[in-house]
């Protein structure tokens, strides 16, 4: 699936609609640019879930766990952009808390597609620099997700 996002405030939209088809055991791995929208995307899926916040980047703290303020799932939000390779990810331990949690995962293309096969790989472009438009590619990987495609 493929999306024109024209504001920041259209992704955060995008990510409390996400929320609504999310539910625990679901891994979203996110890949753009630096400033490409992942963080916002993330703070779209935490309204969404109802979790406490703030969210921000994890970038120096590399996970947080933001719990549910009405009995959904958690919202992990790690970001594997310091991350040396997989062994560093999984020194994290997020697949022994993906079973009951939503995981978003910054930077994760090529690192965290290992810790779930079910899952959807949102990808965030920037148009040109002047512009806040962002191109936004959802696909779905595995039998949770075969509705949307490869």
């Amino acid at each position: 699936m493929n999306l024109t996002i024209a504001t920041g405030g259209a992704m955060r939209d995008l990510g409390r609609s996400l929320a609504a088809f999310l539910r625990p055991g679901d891994l979203l791995v996110l890949s753009g640019d630096l400033g490409a929208g992942k963080t916002t995307l993330t703070q779209g899926i935490g309204e969404g879930l109802k979790v406490r916040g703030p969210i921000t980047s994890p970038t120096f703290v590399i996970a947080r766990v933001h719990p549910s303020l009405c009995g959904g799932p958690p919202l992990v939000h790690a970001d594997a952009y310091r991350l040396g390779g997989f062994a560093e990810l999984d020194d994290l331990d997020l697949d022994a808390s993906i079973e009951e949690s939503v995981t978003v995962v910054e930077w994760g293309e090529g690192l965290a597609e290992g810790l779930a096969a079910d899952r959807l790989e949102i990808h965030i472009s920037r148009g040109d620099a002047e512009s806040e438009e962002r191109q936004v590619t959802v696909t779905g990987r595995g039998t949770r997700w075969a509705d949307l495609g490869h």
